[in-house]
């Protein structure tokens, strides 16, 4: 079962931090929130930032059917560029949420 960690929402404007991560330092958090935020503002949609079953970080879309602005292949780009830009950030994630799980990933 996967856990999300935080996510925005382009049709609600709002923004959502899981507070069971409360601990992680507050650049992190601000980090998050813009990401989130700016991601929604250029795509559209829904973006969830989540750990899956294994505690990988995984960044997931999702747009509702109606939605004739919603830029799927934006929001391929753009995912693919914050995986690249952020990758030393989702790693220590990463193993910030195994380390408050009391996992070593798979028991999630």
């Amino acid at each position: 079962m996967s856990r999300v960690l935080c996510g925005a929402s382009s049709y609600e404007q709002k923004y959502y931090f899981n507070r069971e991560y409360d601990r992680l330092p507050a650049q992190i958090k601000d980090e998050l929130q813009i990401m989130c935020v700016t991601f929604t503002e250029a795509a559209g949609g829904i973006l969830l930032v989540e750990f899956d079953d294994s505690g990988r970080l995984q960044l997931t879309t999702r747009a509702d059917d109606a939605d004739y602005l919603y830029d799927e292949i934006e929001c391929g780009i753009q995912i693919g560029r914050l995986q690249r830009e952020k990758e030393e950030l989702f790693e220590q994630l990463e193993l910030f949420n195994k380390i408050i799980s009391g996992t070593n990933g798979g028991d999630n």
